[in-house]
């Protein structure tokens, strides 16, 4: 049986599989929201499924997104990642997950968890939004808007409100599955 699906999905298996298992699905592990984050950031100005094909080479190329381990990234790291055909070899984009990793370690002090501080953007809780058409999600709502100037004041870089609402579709903050597609009401885990 054919799943009708949101629009932006083609028939790339990458996507579907994605799509079906991953996006507007709440996360609330600490190490995949960064690496979520990360990856939203690598896709400035590039499509998701360009990303999405790298996802398991960035993983390898910064230990699985473990802030711990990024920290510590000198030049020689950088300049073997600017070498590594794996990721996207952007300097500014490999030095923002630096950064992003420091930011990231200075919030869960403050906050106890990543995963408390970025949630309360929402309430802590997902917003269902109600969509005909792939055409009628917006690209940027105040809530990342908000997000994006904290975070942007707190360090971080590569978290414009787009991207910073990319990345709450991606981890469940928001679910934006159209009304035609399966999984409107969710994903039943």
């Amino acid at each position: 049986m054919n799943k009708e699906r949101c629009d932006w999905v083609t028939s790339d298996e990458i996507y579907i599989d994605y799509h079906d298992n991953e996006w507007g699905v709440p996360v609330h592990d600490e190490r995949v929201l960064f690496e979520m984050l990360s990856l939203e950031g690598a896709q400035a100005g590039l499509s998701w499924i360009t990303v999405l094909k790298r996802r398991d080479g960035y993983r390898e190329a910064f230990d699985y997104f473990d802030p711990y381990q990024i920290i510590h990234y000198n030049e020689d790291k950088v300049a073997g990642l600017l070498q590594n055909p794996g990721i996207i070899r952007n300097k500014s984009k490999i030095n923002s997950v630096i950064t992003n990793a420091l930011a990231f370690l200075r919030i869960q002090d403050e906050y106890g968890s990543f995963d408390k501080y970025i949630w309360g953007f929402v309430g802590g809780s997902p917003i269902k939004n109600d969509w005909d058409l792939h055409a009628d999600v917006p690209a940027i709502t105040k809530e990342s808007e908000q997000m994006s100037k904290d975070l942007k004041k707190r360090g971080f870089k590569f978290v414009g409100p787009t991207i910073c609402y990319a990345f709450m579709q991606a981890t469940g903050m928001v679910n934006d599955h159209t009304k035609k597609c399966y999984l409107y009401h969710g994903k039943v885990l």
